[in-house]
């Protein structure tokens, strides 16, 4: 598989800045794991107040990035790209441990497998390193679900001037 970078990212997942937290995909194996990276840089919008004398990025995102992580692997896995008809949700993390600071300037290499994948909840393994040291590791469970496509307001008839 060739490397995926920002614009196939977006094919992918609906998500988009400042809440796109995949730079891009190293390695996808269809049905079984990924590897990608988030570029960690101070232009970060939560870097303003977490924490202004200390910039370190929350653990709460770096989960979020392995789900997002997840979500490209689950998309590929079923042959299909994020469209306005479903949404994947994160419904559940188990074993959320986080083992150092992640601060501007690293390199978030983001490692997710299948431990078990169904329309109805897939379960994943994800672990996020910096350099080869653990930063955040954790279980995570997602769904796909079908939802309704927005619907574009009727027009009013234009009133006369």
């Amino acid at each position: 598989m060739n490397p995926i970078d920002i614009r196939g990212i977006m094919e992918y997942l609906p998500h988009r800045y400042p809440f796109l937290l995949v730079d891009r995909v190293l390695e996808l194996e269809h049905g079984k794991r990924i590897v990608a990276i988030k570029n960690v840089t101070i232009n970060e919008p939560y870097f303003v107040g977490h924490f202004p004398h200390l910039p370190v990025m929350p653990g709460v995102l770096m989960i979020e990035a392995l789900a997002q992580a997840a979500g490209i692997l689950s998309f590929e896995t079923l042959g299909r790209r994020s469209d306005a008809s479903s949404v994947f949700y994160f419904v559940g993390i188990d074993g959320a441990r986080f083992k150092r600071p992640v601060v501007p300037g690293d390199q978030l290499r983001l490692e997710v497998e299948i431990l078990r994948f169904a329309k109805s909840i897939s379960k994943f393994r994800g672990v996020a390193t910096v350099d080869g040291a653990v930063a955040a590791e954790a279980e995570l469970m997602c769904t796909l679900r079908d939802v309704e496509p927005p619907q574009r307001p009727a027009s009013s008839p234009a009133s006369a001037v």
